[in-house]
């Protein structure tokens, strides 16, 4: 049973168009290029991606103590750095203290991965850098990201230096830019991919990341390519993706999506209905890039993701205007890929259309170390192989093993704690960086999901789960761990339980993206008055979970079930 009915298929829920006001949305193209607010001021008076010779020749120099505010509160992103939180700050100080009240003197630093794809040789410099740098710290995050912290100013330099020896970068890791291109983990070795999308991942990096003209774009920028069947990147939830199709009279190219994002006005992309051709991606990319340069609203950086412009233009307007002022010609139009067959986090092993095999391994909510990713380069090249890609979902693939290894090398990351047969709660479950490190977190994530995974496992161990269940934890509203597109999705907050105000999170049930379980992606529902303190995740999802498989209908997934569940069920 899929989720194409539309009695259980949850209403996309719009970012709103801006209000009609007097006052400009500061469009570059329509309303002049002045600036608007004071992130718009600075960006303009010196952009971002200058401040690198400052960090390498003053301020690793003079240390924390000489930065000037600007750079660290703004520019210092253009190059993956970020001042992480300040230790021993509760969340609800969160929202009432200023950004300098709120930090460290240390930073997280991003090391850049477009299309997930590593070498041995590139994870071990990471793993160096975590063991040297970064007090043994490295996140898998959601967006093929490798998360460091604990980094000095001091030693930026140095790590860039490491990193780039490497084929590595942290440019435009962070800030107002074309963050990494998520791309198939899977490229060029799937034996079901329709395209290998490497080539125009290469193209667009290699053309437009460190591109001065798209440095100062309203505010990031999120893109997603996919050859794979699956639709394994996450399409629905970036700025600009291209999903691979068959044209019946043009062969292999791609669907142009457009406006999708989550945070607090979450809205799923749309698609243009055109057909891309793979040597036009990278063209198409630039122009949607630049549509969200020169008509992007700039005025509040609140309403500053294309995702609001999308839904003042509407789908055919866009596309025209891409097509009239950017490409210079007409897109042909193009048929919607089919929904998924297979399960797009590539968890488990799997044969490669040369014979040999990739094997997809979670970590507990993409939380490794600096000691474990080298373990996992000495495993890796032990067993045959030099590269492995890194997920959407936190999780890793390993590449080219030799089937007479696939056993030897599932033992050997199971030992790293890294499952290729994961339990099927620890296979869906994810989360963001949390109160311990970030500045807008309100509520702890790593340790409270992993001992609800933990805890889960055990509970759960007798019961007969119909599909993964996605259990996304996120610290705060802004949804790192895209909470409304999960079964249950955990938004951090303060709440009251039992009369008391607590750290825990709002519940979000029945979201998802395309997968082989629905037709169409569709945002979760909230039942009012629905929230769970942050040390009884393991207590709610046991409960909710019993209760679904207790009332499930045949082939019914949880998602279905959550939407026409009585709120009382979902308690």
């Amino acid at each position: 049973m899929t989720l194409s009915n539309a009695e259980t298929r949850p209403a996309r829920v719009a970012a709103r168009p801006p209000r009609a006001s007097s006052k400009p949305n500061g469009q570059w193209k329509i309303d002049g290029t002045a600036p608007l607010n004071a992130n718009e001021e600075w960006k303009q008076q010196d952009g971002g991606l200058s401040v690198r010779e400052r960090i390498e020749n003053i301020y690793a120099e003079g240390g924390f103590a000489s930065i000037d505010p600007t750079d660290l509160h703004g520019r210092f992103r253009w190059w993956g750095l970020y001042t992480q939180r300040k230790p021993g700050i509760d969340g609800g100080r969160t929202a009432t203290l200023e950004p300098h009240e709120l930090e460290d003197e240390y930073f997280m630093l991003r090391v850049r991965i477009d299309g997930g794809q590593l070498s041995t040789e590139q994870l071990r410099v990471i793993a160096g850098i975590s063991t040297e740098f970064g007090r043994d710290t490295a996140d898998l995050t959601d967006r093929q990201n490798i998360q460091l912290h604990w980094i000095r100013v001091e030693d930026v330099p140095e790590i860039w230096r490491r990193l780039e020896a490497v084929g590595l970068q942290t440019t435009e890791a962070c800030g107002d830019v074309p963050r990494v291109v998520l791309g198939s983990p899977v490229a060029g070795i799937a034996a079901d991919e329709l395209i290998d999308p490497t080539p125009q991942i290469d193209e667009i990096t290699s053309r437009f990341i460190g591109d001065e003209s798209l440095a100062n774009l309203p505010r990031k920028f999120k893109s997603a390519l996919t050859g794979h069947p699956s639709q394994d990147v996450v399409h629905e939830i970036n700025d600009v993706a291209f999903v691979a199709v068959d044209h019946p009279e043009l062969g292999i190219g791609y669907d142009l999506w457009v406006g999708g994002g989550l945070s607090v006005a979450p809205r799923l992309a749309e698609r243009l209905g055109v057909f891309v051709r793979p040597d036009q991606v990278a063209d198409a990319w630039h122009g949607v890039a630049q549509i969200f340069r020169d008509y992007g609203f700039r005025r509040l950086r609140n309403r500053a993701r294309l995702k609001f412009l999308l839904a003042e233009w509407g789908a055919e307007k866009f596309r025209q205007v891409l097509q009239d002022e950017y490409l210079g010609y007409e897109l042909p139009d193009g048929p919607a890929a089919p929904a998924p067959l297979t399960a797009g986090d590539h968890v488990g092993v799997h044969r490669q259309k040369d014979g040999r095999f990739y094997i997809g391994a979670t970590p507990i909510v993409g939380r490794v170390s600096g000691p474990t990713l080298a373990k996992l380069a000495d495993l890796i090249e032990a067993h045959g192989s030099s590269r492995l890609r890194l997920t959407p979902h936190q999780k890793l693939v390993v590449l080219d093993v030799p089937e007479d290894q696939v056993e030897s090398l599932v033992a050997g990351l199971d030992e790293l704690g890294l499952q290729a047969r994961p339990s099927l709660i620890r296979r869906g479950t994810i989360a963001c960086t949390g109160i311990e490190f970030c500045k807008l977190a309100i509520v702890e994530t790593k340790a409270y999901a992993t001992a609800a995974v933990l805890e889960l496992e055990e509970r759960l161990a007798g019961y007969d789960l119909p599909h993964p269940i996605a259990l996304h934890v996120n610290g705060c509203p802004n949804s790192c761990a895209r909470i409304q597109t999960a079964d249950i999705g955990l938004k951090g907050q303060l709440v009251t339980i039992d009369g008391e105000q607590v750290p825990g999170y709002q519940v979000h049930l029945g979201g998802g993206l395309a997968s082989q379980d629905r037709d169409d992606p569709g945002l979760g529902r909230t039942v009012r008055g629905l929230k769970v303190a942050a040390d009884g995740i393991a207590d709610y999802v046991d409960r909710v979970v019993k209760r679904f498989l207790d009332d499930r209908a045949a082939d019914e997934t949880f998602a279905q079930w959550a939407h026409r569940a009585d709120e009382e069920a979902l308690q």
